[in-house]
């Protein structure tokens, strides 16, 4: 498989605390305001009054309304990991049932609660309606990396594939069950977790 590139990097990194600070409050705005108004409507003006800094703190981290909506992917796909090291902190190693199970609850409640999530997911979307695969690559990457060890198994290129597998059919039907109604139709995503569960049981158990 091709390698994934890295999402686009900022201008320029912040070095201080009160520059990390308002690049936090430059994303947060642009979250809430792709939930207000679309990604369409989304101007990094409007993200720099809303977050109440200068526009020129938005151009010195972004170059355009693209660039804040990949950097704003890339976080929520830092905060699914952790999410997801978190809920198997304290699980037994070797239960890749229960990795599953986090896997795609944290994901679903995301979905729910992360403002601007439903529009850039992990990159998946802008503009919107795109199927871009790379996003899924890089999930599988990232869950390769975080769960391997939890599972007993090698982090090569056959789990990898079996991660990719699962997550661009998890992405398929949870995009369908959030299609049905807002909130996710709950038979659809039962549907989901038994399907993981049969295709990994073959490959895993």
């Amino acid at each position: 498989m091709k390698p994934v590139p890295p999402a686009t990097p900022l201008r320029k990194a912040p070095v201080q605390r009160r520059s990390a600070e308002r690049l936090t409050r430059i994303l947060d705005a642009c979250a809430d305001l792709l939930d207000e108004v679309g990604y369409d409507e989304l101007s990094t003006r409007a993200v720099a009054v809303r977050a109440g800094v200068p526009i020129g703190s938005v151009y010195r981290f972004f170059g355009n309304k693209r660039q804040m909506a990949d950097a704003l992917a890339q976080r929520n796909l830092e905060r699914y990991s952790e999410r997801v090291i978190e809920r198997l902190k304290d699980a037994p190693k070797g239960d890749w049932r229960t990795a599953m199970d986090a896997v795609l609850d944290e994901y679903l409640a995301m979905k729910r609660t992360a403002p601007g999530f439903s529009l850039v997911d992990f990159g998946n979307q802008i503009p919107v309606g795109a199927r871009d695969a790379e996003p899924n690559h890089r999930v599988a990457d990232r869950l390769t990396e975080l769960l391997a060890a939890y599972i007993g198994r090698a982090p090569d290129e056959p789990l990898r594939r079996t991660f990719l597998v699962a997550v661009e059919t998890a992405d398929a039907l949870v995009h369908l069950s959030f299609r049905m109604t807002p909130e996710g139709d709950e038979s659809i995503i039962t549907e989901t977790r038994e399907l993981l569960r049969a295709y990994l049981a073959r490959v895993l158990d």
